[in-house]
């Protein structure tokens, strides 16, 4: 049975994608996870974005590491960094989307081959190679966790591209969840409620997003980091050792509002 004890991440040895500033999701459930007793390497993409990681990660005593996704060389030199680091990893927690602005503030249907592969890779295709890197190295198991959103599931004004992209994540969630349960290794996608992030300030007329979302919550409000960042934890922890293969919404309630 679980216990108290069961709701704390001591002990865990996590890997945390896509800290920008501190607004980011990755940085808010990278926090969450160091204040649950877990030890972490982290990342930013670049030397431009540590300027802004680094005052945050430093006072932590976290190993803040530089990764572009879109270099395979940056992947696997900060995968076998952490697993020298630890000797094994438990969690790992990919937060990072993107897509060329040119793609995604034009219709879907007018979208390039190049930003539309380069979205997939960035967005969706990153976390396969990421669970291929890392599962070797979770041998108690453990949990993966990545990012989507409702435009995933619904036609969201504005949301574009990042739509069918996040769609084949959280498609690919399930199936890296079948794959990886023999491992024991749990997959889930969280759906956040918009939140005013780096990424998402790049979607066209974010605003009235905010306030279509704000307008119909049944709770009456938008989420906060800190919401978004207990749950991601959580499906960290040994309390959700039964859960896998799901897309889970902190949203307020919104997404069950027409």
């Amino acid at each position: 049975m679980s216990s108290v004890s069961s709701f704390n991440l001591q002990g865990k040895k996590g890997l945390v994608l896509g800290l920008a500033n501190a607004q980011s999701i990755a940085w808010g459930c990278a926090r969450q996870a160091h204040a649950m007793g877990a030890e972490l390497v982290v990342s930013c993409l670049s030397d431009k974005a540590r300027a802004y990681v680094e005052p945050l990660t430093q006072p932590l005593g976290m190993d803040l590491q530089t990764c572009n996704i879109e270099t395979p060389e940056d992947l696997a030199t900060l995968v076998n960094s952490a697993v020298a680091k630890f000797g094994r990893l438990d969690f790992v927690i990919h937060s990072i989307a993107w897509a060329p602005l040119e793609d995604l503030h034009g219709r879907v249907i007018d979208s390039s081959s190049l930003g539309f592969s380069r979205a997939m890779e960035v967005s969706c295709h990153s976390f396969a190679t990421l669970a291929k890197l890392c599962a070797p190295h979770m041998t108690q198991g453990g949990s993966m966790i990545t990012m989507t959103y409702l435009g995933a599931d619904q036609a969201v004004p504005h949301y574009g591209l990042m739509g069918p992209v996040k769609a084949a994540l959280e498609s690919l969630v399930r199936y890296m969840a079948l794959e990886l349960g023999p491992q024991g290794i749990r997959v889930h996608a969280v759906s956040p409620g918009p939140i005013l992030t780096r990424a998402a300030s790049g979607i066209e007329a974010f605003d009235a997003l905010l306030q279509n979302d704000l307008a119909k919550a049944p709770l009456g409000r938008l989420v906060s980091l800190e919401e978004i960042s207990n749950l991601s934890t959580f499906l960290c922890t040994d309390a959700a050792s039964g859960m896998t293969g799901q897309t889970i919404y902190v949203d307020a309630g919104s997404h069950a509002v027409n």
